[in-house]
């Protein structure tokens, strides 16, 4: 796991200086190795996470014999061993044991077919230098982040946004739709960051780029994954197959792995097979939360942890410091991100920095197998329909009672007429009733009136069609906003910050193919969350795991935001930079009704702070 970097100049040559600042902003990304190479007017940049092959042959940027081929990879290809049999049978030559080679001497001797081959997560740039041509690809998911800038002059890209802003060569304004998307979901969504000249490359793509020509192409398109017809028991036979090769594929590491243990079904399942393939004892990881007032689920991530005895530690962690990790979090992500799920994230990491390099985690266990109340919802659509009056009478009541209002939004979010917007709407705790923009000034109000907050839910729905029902298209569709734009950004910039590699053994190639293919009403069968994985875990799992209720805990931000950041929070709303965009009278309004627990605004003022710390520590217009 790394970072990487590079320029592809229009006109002029790379500056190497540059370079080298842009590469060291991120060395939180790869402690161990910082290089660069400039070929005239392309300069290459590469941050190593030493993992696979800990020598100084794997650093990079790495290049074939003959140097016609450069490559700087972020990232994990879990075959890269299956892969490198297939070329050594062709005479292919390696001189290195690392993935880096494998992936550099595939692109050789396969050209841009390689990528659909990988099964792993990944991020790459690779120069051909006869050809004069860089090629970018990411992984299907979009599980490492790859962020391009462009504009006449020059292409500037990065795994990071910061090392982009680093240089001198650019201009960025405040791009609104992605502030609209924030408001409503909490981060941007598809390509958009909150930069108008830094997007996101598409999961599943690669470019060719050259003086005269920039081409985008697809190698994996998520539409073309068909309905298969399979029986229960076999699906059943084959998810306990293909999650088991996962798991082992994901422990291929020249450093120790460690689990995080929540005590879920998810990490408990990777524990299982974990332990099982792990050569030594494998360690796993539980956090307990001064601010969980005691709902989590240590009690059980031990019981697994005895029952497949690892090496388990659990930690505490404390919610102190927290202007000062809220302002990390801002500084790790770029741009305001919402989820304040990625605080205890970023603590855990920070508290294990040092001490374990790599860590298997249960992200895509929800999307892929059902983990979602909303997946069932959809079979009551009828009946939600009926009950559509109460929307208007909870609204001409005036009532502020929080549990009346969530039963507001959530009605018409599922009576929603467009899929889309229904899928959408079920995604957020914004609605009509709370209007989110309603934080913003009027001028700003004029300018995302403009825009659809639902813009990326109607590109991506637009290319289903009448073969996939209206289940299935929740999972196609968390598999191409929620996760990438959410929960791996997320993981990523959380983690990553204190030098971490997270691996997700559930967004295996294989297994998520699979698990695609298979019609909705097989994964939410009987009403039942993650029917399927709970069958193919029953004589792996414990029982009173895959059945028991879930606990878990919410951040309490709400909680935070009337008191021990309440005066942090009155602080920022009310500065010169804030006011270019923000009603701070609204959001007093909004705050005085959220202190005295009226109302749900908790979330939409955490937004609010977030996007406001950020505001203050830029200069963006």
């Amino acid at each position: 796991m790394c970072g990487i970097t590079g320029v592809y100049s229009f006109k002029d040559n790379v500056s190497h200086e540059s370079l080298i600042e842009m590469n060291n902003s991120i060395k939180h990304r790869g402690p161990d190795n910082g290089s660069v190479k400039v070929f005239g007017n392309v300069g290459l940049a590469h941050r190593r996470l030493s993992i696979i092959d800990l020598s100084n042959e794997a650093n990079q940027p790495m290049s074939c014999e003959d140097n016609r081929y450069t490559i700087i990879f972020n990232g994990e290809v879990y075959n890269f061993l299956v892969i490198k049999k297939k070329l050594q049978l062709e005479g292919v030559k390696f001189y290195t044991s690392s993935d880096t080679e494998v992936i550099l001497k595939s692109f050789k001797f396969y050209g841009s077919e390689c990528f659909s081959m990988f099964n792993g997560m990944f991020a790459l740039a690779i120069y051909d230098e006869i050809e004069k041509e860089l090629i970018l690809a990411r992984d299907q998911f979009g599980i490492k982040p790859l962020y391009i800038y462009q504009d006449e002059n020059s292409l500037i890209f990065s795994s990071e946004k910061k090392a982009i802003l680093k240089s001198d060569k650019i201009n960025v304004n405040l791009n609104k739709q992605a502030l609209l998307e924030y408001i409503w979901f909490g981060n941007p969504l598809g390509n958009e960051t909150f930069y108008d000249n830094i997007n996101e490359l598409d999961p599943g793509t690669f470019l060719k780029i050259t003086k005269n020509k920039i081409a985008k192409n697809k190698f994996f398109n998520i539409n073309n994954i068909r309905e298969t017809n399979i029986s229960e028991e076999d699906a059943i036979k084959k998810i306990k197959i293909l999650f088991e090769e996962s798991v082992k594929r994901h422990l291929i590491s020249d450093v120790p792995v460690g689990v995080f243990l929540s005590g879920g079904i998810d990490s408990s399942a990777i524990t299982a097979y974990a332990s099982k393939h792990y050569k030594g004892k494998l360690k796993t990881y539980s956090v307990g939360f001064d601010y969980d007032k005691g709902v989590n689920e240590l009690s059980l991530a031990s019981k697994v942890a005895e029952k497949f005895n690892t090496d388990h530690t659990e930690i505490k962690i404390t919610g102190d410091n927290l202007i000062e990790v809220i302002e990390d979090l801002v500084l790790s992500h770029d741009e305001p991100f919402g989820d304040a799920a990625d605080i205890p994230l970023f603590l855990l990491t920070k508290k294990l920095k040092g001490k374990v390099k790599v860590v298997l985690q249960g992200d895509g266990g929800d999307e892929f197998f059902g983990g979602y109340s909303r997946y069932k919802s959809y079979e009551n659509i009828h009946r939600w329909r009926k009950l559509s009056f109460l929307t208007s009478l909870i609204k001409w009541s005036k009532t502020r009672n929080t549990a009346a209002l969530r039963l507001q939004r959530f009605i018409n979010a599922i009576t929603q007429k467009e899929p889309y917007q229904r899928n959408a709407l079920l995604l957020t705790m914004e609605s009509k009733f709370t209007n989110p923009i309603r934080v913003f000034n009027e001028l700003t109000k004029k300018d995302l009136n403009k825009l659809s907050p639902f813009k990326r839910y109607k590109e991506v729905y637009k290319n289903y069609t009448n073969r996939i029902d209206d289940t299935q298209a929740l999972f196609f569709t968390d598999a191409q906003i929620i996760l990438k734009d959410t929960f791996f950004e997320k993981v990523d910039k959380s983690t990553m910050a204190n030098s971490m590699e997270v691996r997700v053994p559930f967004i295996d190639k294989n297994l998520t193919e699979f698990m695609l293919s298979l019609p909705a009403n097989l994964k939410t069968k009987n009403g039942i969350q993650k029917y399927l994985l709970k069958k193919a875990m029953e004589d792996t799992v414990p029982h009173e795991i895959l059945y028991g209720k879930k606990k878990g805990f919410s951040v309490p931000y709400g909680y935070w935001l009337r008191t021990s950041l309440k005066d942090y929070f009155l602080d920022q709303i009310d500065t010169e930079k804030v006011k270019i965009y923000i009603d701070t009278s609204e959001v007093l309004k909004l705050y005085n009704l959220h202190e005295k627990e009226k109302g749900n605004y908790g979330f939409l003022l955490w937004k609010t702070l977030i996007l406001c710390v950020w505001l203050n520590k830029t200069n963006i217009k």
